[in-house]
């Protein structure tokens, strides 16, 4: 094998976990957009979305096109409650004591999943098959190619929606002034309920996706972290910029573990990171905030 072909390879790789990267900060940017509120537990709702789907299919014997929707309606379920008995009471008070409730909501979560399922490491059923799927002479495995087809037309829909759907256009108006929402008669205690729905239940989706490459255990949701720096990177309140930022995410963790040692992903991560809070605070398509004094 070639060098180029190889790199070619890692970088293909590097593109499909950059894709369910970009999905999982799609999560954040949901929450955030609506409520302004950094939900850390995101990595936990992925997490817990693949064990939903492991309930339903394996536990409960269904196929995938039944697990599937399952499993995401279930973590939209859960983000729902989330928000109406935990959230929403927290309204008005500083930020950082939100931030510390989703925290403290994560490690119930991976507590729950121990208590049921235990603490071992599991596979999904196999719902996607191993037939490899070839770019010229470049080797792509067939999960990863298809879930990033399908993060790609999952964050498409999202951009069409959020430009011309009713409810999308309610929730850019909350985001962006949430008095004058109020005043042109939107809802918006159900805008922040429907973002924190769709944002649990993408995160689960991602989750699905995820555990199907490289199966599922408490400790995924550590990859909710590595999207944090997708959307700090992209921009807290952007959808574009989540994409931006994950396929760019993914690219370099792939080239450093695959060059450097695997050793060298998250500290090039993080490292992006730090580089691009000094250069641009509020990421590559944030919405930079002026405030006077």
């Amino acid at each position: 094998m070639s060098d180029l072909l190889f790199f070619f390879e890692v970088t293909l790789a590097g593109l499909g976990s950059g894709a369910l990267l970009s999905l999982t900060a799609l999560a954040f940017v949901l929450i955030y957009k609506a409520t302004r509120v950094i939900n850390l537990a995101v990595g936990e709702m992925l997490m817990l979305g693949g064990y939903l789907f492991f309930a339903f299919a394996a536990g409960l014997g269904l196929p995938a096109w039944a697990a599937i929707p399952l499993a995401i309606a279930g973590g939209g379920l859960v983000g729902a409650v989330v928000e109406r008995g935990l959230i929403r009471p927290m309204l008005g008070e500083s930020p950082i004591a939100v931030f510390m409730v989703t925290i403290g909501l994560g490690s119930i979560l991976v507590g729950l999943v121990e208590l049921i399922w235990g603490t071992d490491p599991r596979a999904l059923p196999a719902f996607m098959g191993n037939t490899p799927i070839f770019i010229g002479e470049a080797y792509v495995s067939r999960k990863i190619a298809i879930a990033f087809a399908v993060a790609a037309v999952v964050i498409a829909v999202f951009l069409v929606l959020f430009r011309y759907w009713r409810g999308g256009v309610a929730l850019r108006a909350t985001a962006t002034d949430q008095a004058a929402a109020y005043s042109c008669g939107i809802n918006v205690p159900g805008v922040f309920s429907l973002a924190w729905v769709i944002g649990c239940g993408t995160a689960a989706g991602a989750g699905v996706l995820l555990g199907s490459i490289g199966g599922i255990s408490p400790a995924m949701g550590v990859f909710g972290l590595s999207a944090l720096v997708v959307v700090i990177v992209g921009g807290l309140d952007s959808v574009a910029g989540a994409l931006v930022g994950g396929l760019v995410i993914g690219l370099i963790e792939a080239w450093a573990g695959t060059y450097l040692g695997g050793e060298f992903k998250l500290v090039t991560t993080f490292g992006l990171l730090l580089v691009a809070l000094m250069i641009r605070p509020y990421g590559l398509f944030g919405t930079t905030e002026i405030e006077r004094l």
